[in-house]
């Protein structure tokens, strides 16, 4: 049994994690941390996630939940994960992380620690949007340099990054797909006279509005026709239970930094 601990336990992502954790056959619930300050420390964690006690109760003494866990699974905030992967790192533990809006620096932080620990790294670990990447390598290979590309995406009011991870992960991989630099050919947004499009360009726009989980399309659109690939989530809970199946396929790995594509076995599948 894979022994998980999880970051921000009481997070609105926690609380998924701790229910995909205690409902995963492979997987074993051993720690639930939180704030010092938080109102849910000493909780129970089955409660905080709204499910049935499971005799695990939420703490921030990171040293102690050490000697339970094998890996942790981090939804937190970029500022947060920086201290987390420092802990994981002294004290030999795998990480999986779902944080999104990291700089070039943390994202540098992941790739060290991975010399030293087994890390999965995704922006989203829903098994549709991995499928999702691998039909925009078909689409952009077969139509994508004759069509106008734009990636519309939605999230909720309390989500704090722009354009999301997901969007941004779709972007790269339509811009690799067909020999693009994304950082020179993204467009965030549009106002006042911009001119005409561009037809290398690849356009996003964002919506912040109410409980939308996470919705993601990439558009290629050409003169007459256009082609619109589309995937919405309707529970944080298929976020999490991805999250559980990486935990479980970093059993037994030493190090290395991986991300979703590898735990559902995406980049062995020849286009």
């Amino acid at each position: 049994m894979t022994k998980v601990g999880i970051f921000g336990a009481n997070g609105r992502m926690g609380r998924n994690l701790i229910q995909a954790t205690v409902e995963d056959n492979n997987a074993l619930l051993s720690a639930a941390a939180v704030r010092e300050s938080s109102p849910f420390l000493g909780i129970d964690a089955g409660l905080v996630a709204g499910i049935q006690e499971q005799n695990i109760k939420t703490s921030a003494d990171l040293d102690q939940l050490a000697k339970d866990t094998t890996v942790w699974i981090d939804f937190t905030l970029p500022e947060a994960l920086e201290l987390n992967i420092k802990y994981c790192v002294a004290n030999k533990l795998n990480l999986v992380v779902g944080v999104t809006g990291l700089t070039a620096e943390q994202e540098q932080q992941l790739v060290d620690a991975s010399q030293h620990i087994a890390i999965v790294y995704a922006a989203n670990f829903s098994t549709g949007v991995n499928l999702l990447y691998k039909l925009l390598e078909i689409t952009a290979k077969t139509i994508g340099n004759d069509c106008d590309i734009e990636i519309i995406e939605g999230h909720h009011r309390f989500k704090k990054d722009a354009p999301s991870g997901t969007a941004l992960a779709l972007g790269k991989v339509i811009a690799n797909t067909l020999d693009r630099d994304l950082d020179k050919v993204a467009v965030y947004g549009r106002e006042g006279d911009t001119g005409e499009r561009k037809r290398e360009t690849i356009g996003f726009a964002t919506v912040r509005a109410g409980d939308i989980v996470g919705e993601h399309t990439a558009l290629f659109a050409d003169i007459g026709e256009r082609v619109e690939i589309t995937h919405k989530a309707s529970s944080r809970l298929t976020f999490a239970k991805g999250a559980v199946r990486a935990a479980n396929w970093l059993t037994g790995k030493q190090n290395g930094l991986f991300d979703m594509q590898d735990v559902l076995g995406l980049k062995e599948v020849n286009l």
